[in-house]
Formats: C-alpha cells, structure tokens, sequence
C-alpha cells in the first residue's frame, strides 16, 4: 500500500491530498510517508520506534544489579535514592521484573504492639456484610418450622 501511495504521488498527476482521498487514507498519513522517505530512504513501518523513551538505560540497570546484589533488603524507594534515579517506583519495578531481580517490598520497622499485622482470615461462606433477609425467614428450599 505505502508503495502504491508513492508511486501515484510520483507520477505527478495527484496532489497529496488526491492520493490520501483515493486510497482511503489521511493526509498525516501521505506527508509523514513523504516525510520518512525524503529523510532515511526507507518507507517501511517505523511502530518499533515509537512511544516513551525509556529513563532508566543499561548504566542505571547495572548500578541497580550491583546494589541489590551487596543489599538485597532495599525497597524501592531506597533503591532509587541509592541509585540516583528520578524515575517512579513502577518504573523502577517494572525495570526490576525484566531484570528478574527481586527486592524488599515493604520498609521494616518494629512489630506493630497495638494492632494485628495481618488481617484475619475470613471464615468459610456467608460472606462479610449483614444479611439483608428478616430474621425467621431462610433461602431454603425446605418449609419453615413454625415457632411455638
């Protein structure tokens, strides 16, 4: 398609504006095609290049290695002070994933003495919220025992 677009607007008859129209395209799309064959020569897709830059490079990764590897307890957010970076914690995270390194994920302190650290388990059924149904009746198939 990209070939058939510039070698209509090559042969001179059509406007950029009459070759998008005839091939059901947008006329961004005809000037950036244009565009990217005047510049490098070549018209195939470019999607590999697109998108948001990475912050944290190969130099970052490394530092990150080396300071997980002398203190594996750093969080996140000591990792990135450690490291100098100025990325956010997902970043960081999501750099550490494809990495497949690990580290803390919570910050340490003393055991909590007034509360639980961990929420109780919930029991088996009934779920966690009041029931709606009055008091004496059931949801059951079977008939209710009358009250005496």
């Amino acid at each position: 398609m990209r070939t058939r677009i510039l070698s209509t607007y090559d042969e001179g008859h059509r406007t950029r504006e009459e070759v998008a129209r005839r091939y059901r395209g947008s006329l961004g799309m005809v000037k950036k095609l244009l565009q990217q064959r005047r510049r490098t020569g070549d018209i195939a897709a470019r999607h590999h290049r697109s998108g948001r830059k990475p912050r944290i490079v190969a130099t970052h990764q490394h530092r990150m290695r080396a300071l997980l590897g002398q203190q594996p307890a750093l969080t996140l957010a000591e990792l990135r002070e450690a490291a100098g970076l100025d990325g956010t914690l997902p970043a960081i995270h999501y750099v550490l994933v494809k990495m497949e390194l690990s580290y803390k994920k919570r910050p340490s302190g003393p055991a909590s003495k007034t509360s639980r650290t961990a929420p109780a388990r919930a029991g088996s059924g009934g779920g966690g919220r009041a029931s709606s149904t009055r008091r004496g009746s059931s949801f059951s198939m079977k008939a209710a025992r009358k009250r005496t």
